[in-house]
C-alpha cells in the first residue's frame, strides 16, 4: 500500500512562533499499542458484582397489531429476575422533533416507542425485556415470550409509500420530509443545453458491521444515580433516559468507553434505554450486549436511495442545468431521515457550478428496517449518481471526463445553489491531478480481463447544521509539575478524537504529548463536548480545547515575563521551558506554574466554542448558510473485470483530500484508508436484502465485507490548504473519506466494460449482465 503526503501550505495562526511544536506530527496515540495487543477494555468487558444479563424480545413480523404478549412462561423460568413490556415503561412514547423543519412539510412528529405496545412496524422491533442470572437463561426466557399478532398490510417501497392509497405506517402522511433546491430557470437551462443525460440510480441499505456490537453495563450507585457505561457516540442522551424513566437528568450518568467502531451505528439510542429500565426495575447491575444476528435485524442501517438525475451541458462542456428527484427510504421510524435527506438535497449538485437547478427530495416511511446515521449520510449516496452523470455527459460530448469536470468545478467565492458563498480554498483541480497521477501507468488487459479507470470528485460539509447552534466545551489545567489534564465530553470513536486534543494542548502549552492526559466522555465529570457525528469532533472540541489551553498559556507567559523581566511578546514555551526567541533568557515551566499556584492562580482554562449560526430552516426550499464549511476531494480508481464471471477487482485506489491542516498525518491517512475501503465494500460487495420487510441478511456469512484480499494499492494523498475553520485551519476527514469512493469505482467499471452500472452493489452477476448489453 503506497502513501503520499504532498503539502500545499501550512496553516496560519499557530500559537507558537516559527515551526509547529506538535501539530503536523504523526505522534502515536496512547491507545494504539493496546488495541494491537487486544488489551483495551470495551463495553462488554465491564463487569459488576451481582450482575444480571439482559435480552431483548423482538418482533417476528414487519407490520402487525399486537393482540397479546404472554410473558408467564418466561417469568417462571428459573434464574429470570425481570420481564418488562411497554406497560412497565414510565414514558414509553417519546417524540422526536426535527428542529427547524418547516411546519407544512410532512409528518414532523412521529411517535418513537421504547417497547412496542399496540403495533409493530418493522421486523425486529423491541417488544419485551428480560433480565436473568446468565446470558443463556435470558436468551432461553426470551424464546418463551409468546406474542400473538394480527397481520396488517405493510408498505415496503418508498415510492409506493408516497401514494395516496398506501398503507399508513404512522399517520396520514408517509412522507416525513421534503426539501428542495431552486436556482435560476430550469427550462431555460435545458433549452441552452446541446446534450442532455438522464439516468436513474439505486443505492442500497448498508449494515454498519462494526466489529464491536452494541453493548453496555448499568448500575445504581450509593446516591441512587443511574450509571450507564456504554459504547456510544452521544453521551448527551442521558437526558432521553431520564425522560423515559421520569427521573431528574442529574440522576443519570453516561460514561463512554473505547469503541470498536461505530460509523453512525452508535449514534442513536440502542442498548441504553433497555439497560436503564432493567436496572431501575431490579436495582441490580445489568449488562446487555447484542449478538451479531440482532445487529443485523434489530437496529438501523444506511438508508437506500432512488436518484433520478437529468443534466444538460453545452458542446464546449459547460453545465447549464440539473434537475433531480431524490427519494430515501426512512424505514419504520423517523430517526435522522429528515437530516439525511437535507444533506442529500444540499449536496446533490456535486462540487459544480450549475446556473439552473431544480431538486425535489423526499423521505418516506415504510415497514422496512429503519434507516439512520451512517458515515457521510446523504452526501455519499447522491455523489454516486452525480459523478456517474459527469462521466456520462463527457462521453456524450466526446470529452475527457477530467477536463469536463475542470470546466465546472466550484472555485473559492462561488455560490452554492442556496446562495451561500464558498469562503475557503476549493482545491478540486489539484486533488483531481494528484489522484490521477498517483495511479501511475495503467495496466493492460487481456482476453479474460478488462481494465478501466474512473474518477469522482466530491464536496462534504463538516460540522452540524448552522441552525442547531452547536457548541462544545473543554477544560484544561496545568499541573505543578508541568503536566496537563484535558477534560472534554467528546467520545472517541476510534478516529483519534482524544489524541487530537492532546496534540492541540501540547502545541499551545509547549509540553510533550505524553505529559498530557485526557479525561473524556463522562456526563458528570467532563464538560459536554457534543456528539461524535457530522465530522464535528476535531472542529468543535478541538477549537474548544485550543481556546482553553490558550487561556492557560497566556497566564503562564504573563507570569514568566515578570519573573524574567522581559516583554511577554518575546516569550514562547518549548519542552517544559519558557524562553525568549533568541534563547537569551529562559525558565523551567514547572517553576512558573508553581509561582502561579502560590499566587492563587490554579492555571485552569475553560472555554465553550460556539459554531457559526444561522436562522432556522423555515421553508422547504433550502436557502442560505446551512453548513459552516466544506472540504473537497477527488478519488481515482483502476479496476480489472473478469469477462468470464463479472467479478470486479479494484487494483489501485488514490484518494486526495483537502484536510485544511493535518493535526496528525498518520491518523488522517488512517481515516482516508478506512473510509475508502468501506466505500469499496459499499460499491462492490455489501447487499442487505429484505423480502417484504423481512431481513434475509442475518449475519456476516451472508454479508461480505472487504478483507485483505480485496485491498487495492491505496494511495492516501493529504492536501493542506490551511483554510478550514477547525483549529490551525483544519478541516474534517472522518466522513469525506468515503464520499467519492463508490462513484470513482462505478466510473472505472463503466470505462472497463462500456456499460453503466446504475444499481449498487456492482456484484459479479450485475456486472456480467451489464457487459452483455450496450448503453444508448
Amino acid at each position: 500500500m503506497s502513501k503520499q503526503k504532498p503539502s500545499i501550505s501550512k496553516a496560519e495562526g499557530s500559537a507558537q512562533e516559527g515551526d509547529n511544536y506538535a501539530i503536523g506530527d504523526s505522534i502515536p496515540g496512547a491507545d494504539e499499542r493496546t488495541k494491537v495487543s487486544g488489551d483495551p477494555i470495551y463495553a462488554d468487558d465491564f463487569d459488576k458484582e451481582n450482575m444480571l444479563h439482559g435480552k431483548v424480545v423482538r418482533s417476528t413480523e414487519p407490520s402487525a397489531r399486537i393482540v397479546d404478549v404472554d410473558t408467564s412462561a418466561a417469568k417462571e423460568q428459573e434464574g429470570v429476575v425481570s420481564v418488562l413490556t411497554a406497560e412497565d415503561v414510565p414514558n414509553n412514547e417519546s417524540v422526536t422533533n426535527i428542529v427547524g423543519q418547516p411546519a407544512d412539510v410532512g409528518l414532523l412528529q412521529a411517535n418513537h416507542v421504547v417497547l412496542a405496545d399496540d403495533v409493530v412496524r418493522y421486523f425486529g422491533e423491541p417488544i419485551a425485556l428480560i433480565a436473568a442470572e446468565s446470558r443463556q437463561i435470558a436468551k432461553e426466557a426470551a424464546d418463551l415470550v409468546d406474542v400473538t399478532y394480527e397481520q396488517v398490510d405493510g408498505v415496503y417501497d418508498p415510492e409506493e409509500a408516497m401514494t395516496e392509497d398506501a398503507p399508513e405506517v404512522h399517520g396520514e402522511n408517509n412522507v416525513i420530509a421534503r426539501w428542495k433546491l431552486r436556482e435560476g430557470d430550469i427550462d431555460e437551462g435545458f433549452e441552452k443545453a446541446d446534450v442532455i443525460v438522464e439516468n436513474e440510480y439505486e443505492t442500497p441499505f448498508q449494515e454498519h458491521a462494526h466489529l464491536e456490537p452494541e453493548s453496555g453495563v448499568g448500575w445504581l450507585d450509593d446516591d441512587d444515580v443511574l450509571n450507564l457505561r456504554v459504547a456510544t457516540q452521544v453521551i448527551e442522551q442521558y437526558r432521553e433516559i431520564a425522560e423515559m424513566l421520569d427521573m431528574p437528568e442529574s440522576k443519570v450518568r453516561i460514561r463512554g468507553t473505547i469503541m470498536g467502531g461505530g460509523f453512525g451505528g452508535k449514534e442513536d439510542l440502542n442498548v441504553e434505554p433497555f439497560i436503564a429500565l432493567l436496572v431501575s426495575d431490579t436495582e441490580r447491575p445489568v449488562k446487555l450486549t447484542y449478538d451479531r444476528d440482532e445487529m443485523f435485524f434489530g437496529r438501523h442501517k444506511r438508508s437506500p436511495f432512488t436518484l433520478k438525475f437529468k443534466h444538460g451541458a453545452t458542446e464546449d462542456g459547460k453545465l447549464t442545468a440539473m434537475e433531480a428527484e431524490v427519494i430515501s427510504d426512512s424505514g419504520a421510524y423517523v430517526y435522522l431521515s429528515p437530516w439525511i435527506l437535507l444533506y442529500a438535497c444540499y449536496h446533490s449538485t456535486g462540487p459544480y457550478k450549475i446556473p439552473n437547478v431544480s431538486v425535489d427530495a423526499y423521505s418516506a416511511l415504510t415497514n422496512n428496517t429503519p434507516g439512520s446515521a451512517y458515515r457521510s449520510f446523504g452526501s455519499m449516496e447522491v455523489t454516486v449518481g452525480v459523478e456517474q452523470q459527469m462521466d456520462a455527459l463527457a462521453r456524450e460530448l466526446d470529452m475527457d471526463p477530467l477536463e469536463f469536470r475542470g470546466k465546472n468545478y466550484f472555485s473559492q467565492g462561488d455560490e452554492t445553489a442556496t446562495g451561500r458563498e464558498l469562503e475557503s480554498v476549493v482545491p478540486l483541480e489539484e486533488t483531481q491531478e494528484k489522484a490521477m497521477d498517483a495511479l501511475g501507468q495503467q495496466a493492460e488487459g487481456d482476453d479474460d480481463t478488462l481494465v478501466g479507470r474512473g474518477l469522482a470528485s466530491s464536496w462534504q460539509s463538516y460540522g452540524r447544521m448552522c441552525y442547531l447552534h452547536d457548541m462544545s466545551s473543554a477544560w484544561v489545567s496545568l499541573e505543578k509539575d508541568g503536566s496537563a489534564v484535558i477534560r472534554s465530553g467528546i467520545p472517541d470513536l476510534g478516529g483519534g478524537q482524544r489524541e487530537s486534543l492532546r496534540q492541540i494542548t501540547a502545541e499551545e502549552l509547549g509540553i510533550p504529548v505524553e505529559d498530557i492526559h485526557v479525561n473524556n466522555s463522562d456526563t458528570q465529570s467532563t464538560p459536554l463536548g457534543g456528539t461524535v457525528t457530522a465530522t464535528r469532533g476535531l472542529y468543535m472540541s478541538g477549537n474548544a480545547a485550543k481556546k482553553a489551553a490558550g487561556q492557560v498559556r497566556e497566564d503562564v507567559l504573563d507570569r514568566a515575563a515578570k519573573m524574567l523581566a522581559v516583554d511577554v511578546d518575546r516569550l514562547t514555551i518549548r519542552d517544559q521551558s519558557v524562553m525568549t526567541g533568541d534563547g537569551e533568557a529562559s525558565i523551567e515551566l514547572p517553576e512558573v506554574v508553581q509561582e502561579c499556584h502560590s499566587e492563587g492562580n490554579p492555571l485552569q482554562g475553560f472555554h465553550t466554542f460556539r459554531a457559526p449560526t444561522a436562522d432556522a430552516v423555515t421553508d422547504e426550499i433550502l436557502d442560505g448558510k446551512i453548513f459552516p464549511d466544506f472540504t473537497f476531494s477527488s478519488q481515482a480508481a483502476e479496476v480489472e473485470v473478469d469477462v468470464n464471471t463479472g467479478k470486479v477487482t479494484v487494483t489501485k485506489l488514490a484518494c486526495a483530500h483537502d484536510v485544511g491542516t493535518a493535526i496528525n498525518p498518520a491518523r488522517v491517512e488512517g481515516q482516508i484508508e478506512g473510509g475508502a475501503v468501506q466505500g469499496l465494500g459499499y460499491a462492490l460487495l455489501e447487499d442487505y436484502q429484505l423480502d417484504e420487510g423481512v431481513p434475509l441478511t442475518r449475519n456476516l456469512a451472508d454479508y461480505p465485507l472487504p478483507c485483505s484480499d480485496d485491498m487495492p494499492d491505496l494511495s492516501s494523498i493529504v492536501v493542506e490548504s490551511g483554510t478550514g475553520i477547525g483549529p490551525y485551519g483544519a478541516k474534517g476527514i472522518g466522513e469525506p473519506a468515503i464520499t467519492a469512493t463508490p462513484g470513482a469505482i462505478s466510473n472505472a467499471i463503466t470505462d472497463a466494460i462500456g456499460s453503466r452500472i446504475t444499481d449498487l452493489p456492482a456484484d459479479p452477476e450485475t456486472v456480467y449482465k451489464a457487459m452483455n448489453r450496450s448503453d444508448d
